[in-house]
C-alpha cells in the first residue's frame, strides 16, 4: 500500500472515531493536573489562566457555531460514519481556512490544556493534534478532490488548510441560522462546560487534596446541563430546531 493510500485509509478510520480518539489527550493532562500548583506561586496568575482557558474554549465553540450557522446541510465534516458531501462551502469561514471545524476543535481542547501553563504539555498536545487531524483532513480532501475535481482544486489552491488567511474573506452566501447552531452544537457546548468544570475540580484535588464544589461552578454546570437537556429534547421531540434543509 502506497503512503498516500495508507494516509487516506488511516484518516478514514480516525474520521469515524474522531469523537473518541481525542480523549487520549486527557492522559497527559490528568498526569500534569495531579501535581498542579499555582503558576510561579501566583494565585493572581492562576485566576488569569482560568479566564484565558475559558476564553479560548468558548472562542473555539464560537467558530464551530459560525460554521454551523452558515453552512448548508450536507457539507463535509458533519457526518461520522463515512465521508459525505453534497457541495463545497467556499464562503464565510471556509473562504479563509479549509477546515474551520477543526480549528474550533483545536481551540476548545487547547483552552483546557493551556490552563496548566506547561510548555511541554502544550507541545505534546499540538503535536498529537497535528498528527491526528492531519490524517483526517487528508482523507476528507481526497474524497472532495475525487467528487468535485477542479472546483475543489481551485478552492484548495487559494485557501490554507488550517491557519486562517483573513485577507481571503468572502461573505457567507446564505443567512445565519440560529436553529442550525442550536441543533448541531448543543453537545459541544455542554462538553465545554463539563471540561471547564472538571478543570476546576482537578485543580482543587491537587491543591486541597479533596473535592471542592464552589457554588458558582456548580451553578455553571447546572445551567449548562439544563441548556443541554432542553435543546436535546427540542431536537429529538419537536420541530422547533428544524430548518427547511433538515
Amino acid at each position: 500500500m502506497g503512503l498516500r493510500k495508507e494516509l487516506e485509509v488511516s484518516g478514514n478510520w480516525l474520521f469515524r472515531f474522531r469523537s473518541f480518539v481525542p480523549l487520549l489527550f486527557l492522559i497527559p493532562f490528568l498526569v500534569k493536573m495531579s501535581s498542579y500548583h499555582f503558576p510561579w506561586g501566583s494565585n493572581g496568575l492562576h485566576e488569569v489562566m482560568h479566564i484565558v482557558s475559558m476564553a479560548v474554549v468558548f472562542s473555539g465553540l464560537a467558530i464551530r457555531a459560525l460554521v454551523a450557522g452558515y453552512a448548508p446541510d450536507g457539507t463535509s465534516g458533519r457526518n461520522t460514519r463515512q465521508q459525505v458531501a453534497q457541495n463545497i462551502n467556499t464562503t464565510g469561514l471556509y473562504s479563509v481556512v479549509r477546515h474551520p471545524l477543526y480549528v474550533g476543535n483545536f481551540l476548545m481542547w487547547g483552552g483546557i490544556v493551556v490552563f496548566c501553563l506547561d510548555a511541554w504539555l502544550i507541545l505534546v498536545f499540538c503535536l498529537g493534534f497535528w498528527l491526528y487531524y492531519e490524517r483526517i483532513m487528508f482523507a476528507e480532501e481526497s474524497f472532495l478532490r475525487q467528487k468535485f475535481g477542479e472546483q475543489f482544486t481551485q478552492w484548495a489552491a487559494r485557501t490554507p488548510a488550517f491557519l486562517p488567511r483573513l485577507s481571503n474573506w468572502v461573505a457567507p452566501s446564505r443567512p445565519f441560522s440560529w436553529r442550525r447552531v442550536l441543533r448541531q452544537e448543543y453537545t459541544s457546548f455542554f462538553l465545554a462546560v463539563v471540561a471547564l468544570f472538571g478543570e476546576e475540580i482537578l485543580e482543587h484535588l491537587a491543591l486541597d487534596h479533596r473535592l471542592v464544589f464552589e457554588p458558582e461552578w456548580v451553578a455553571f454546570l447546572g445551567l449548562g446541563a439544563i441548556v443541554y437537556l432542553v435543546l436535546r429534547h427540542l431536537k429529538k421531540h419537536t420541530s422547533l430546531l428544524t430548518t427547511a434543509e433538515s
